[in-house]
């Protein structure tokens, strides 16, 4: 395997103090713990939970919540700048925390105080791992149509059913729910908060996947699983809504993540281009070459500077769905442009296991596809602009 080329000091601003020291830590943490073993871990589907303990011994599983609860603080601008950072180290890591992050928005954001005092410390700060349970086998791109059902049983709840592509399924110790408690449609469905270690409740075997290997994905299945209502996330009906407002937030964690990888895969380009030597000269001199890697990286710094104007308007309280599915659409369409453009930079070494572009490439495309298709995206932005599609 190739060593890791040098990840770029990438220029930028912050709006404190503590937010540089942050961003300082974990590029350390990065560049220590988590890039030197990627590449290993990765072919040998190997998830790194150690990494995720050391994160959460750090305060880095809870930067965007609040404090009182374990939380960082931090505002979304900061914090996905931290997923950028891990993510161009290793996507299993940086997509983790964005999913982590994604599976205690319903609490953090619609749970009683009761609720988040009880269970918000250990699920920012105290070691544990979330997962986020929407999709299942038959209801993808439409959520809104899921099966899984919650029937009321005494003062509590029983859920049957599937979800599918749950990222970090069958290890996390806990997962945010979404399951059909009434009728037909979004206000038919509920949100949970339930154990990974409830009773019913299993995983298959993970998916096998293009890339991103050592990120178990698998389907979860719901068998009897009793939940008491004290675990019932806001109002019953109101779990599509909580759904949507965390994927807004979500679809900017996977832009960030998506920066990262094409970040990571620009800085193997650039140094493989200046130490390449053909005719007598390193391949960097190439206009051709020259003019690939300046469009790459304004690709890049164009998507950064999308996901962190759409970030700068969550964090003012503004509405910024729109935004967002902008986001997640342009990054990850330049993740998959830069890191094909990065293979083709190596040539034949490109393609190649010995360097690491090819697994970049590899991961990049499942950013296209998670939290919402980037068909879908379209769909969100196009009803933004003209409305909904005439029935």
């Amino acid at each position: 395997m190739s060593d890791r080329a040098p990840h770029q000091q990438v220029e930028r601003q912050l709006p404190t103090e503590e937010a540089r020291d942050l961003l300082a830590l974990v590029r350390e943490i990065a560049q220590r713990e988590i890039a030197p073993a990627a590449a290993e871990g990765e072919e040998a589907g190997r998830f790194p939970r150690e990494v995720f303990t050391l994160l959460s011994e750090s305060g880095l599983l809870g930067l965007p919540y609040d404090s009182e609860f374990g939380g960082g603080d931090q505002p979304y601008e900061v914090y996905l700048q931290v997923l950028e950072e891990l993510a161009a180290a290793r996507l299993t890591v940086g997509l983790g925390v964005s999913v982590h992050t994604l599976a205690a928005h319903a609490l953090a954001g619609y749970g009683t105080k009761e609720q988040q005092a009880e269970h918000l410390p250990a699920m920012l700060g105290g070691g544990l791992l979330g997962g986020y349970c929407l999709s299942e086998p038959a209801a993808g791109s439409d959520a809104a149509s899921l099966r899984t059902k919650a029937v009321r049983d005494g003062d509590g709840w029983v859920i049957d059913g599937s979800k599918a592509w749950i990222t970090h399924g069958g290890i996390a110790d806990f997962y945010t729910v979404m399951a059909r408690s009434g009728g037909e449609g979004p206000k038919g469905i509920t949100a949970y908060l339930v154990p990974g270690d409830a009773e019913g409740l299993s995983a298959a075997a993970p998916e096998r996947k293009m890339g991103m290997k050592g990120s178990p994905t698998s389907q979860l299945h719901f068998d009897g699983v009793r939940v008491p209502d004290a675990r019932r996330l806001g109002e019953e009906g109101q779990g599509f809504a909580i759904a949507l407002s965390a994927l807004d937030s979500g679809r900017l964690g996977i832009a960030a993540c998506a920066i990262g990888v094409a970040q990571a895969a620009l800085d193997e380009a650039a140094a493989y281009a200046k130490d390449r030597r053909q005719f007598g000269h390193p391949i960097a001199d190439f206009q051709g070459l020259r003019f690939m890697l300046a469009d790459m990286a304004t690709q890049i710094e164009a998507g950064r500077a999308l996901y962190l104007s759409a970030a700068r308007l969550r964090d003012a309280g503004l509405p910024f769905s729109r935004q967002a599915a902008m986001a997640k659409l342009f990054c990850t369409d330049t993740a998959m442009r830069v890191t094909t453009d990065a293979v083709q930079v190596l040539g034949g070494y490109g393609y190649t296991q010995d360097f690491p572009v090819e697994r970049l490439m590899r991961e990049a495309k499942v950013l296209q596809i998670v939290e919402g298709t980037n068909q879908i995206q379209r769909v969100v932005i196009a009803r933004h602009l003209v409305g909904p599609e005439s029935k």
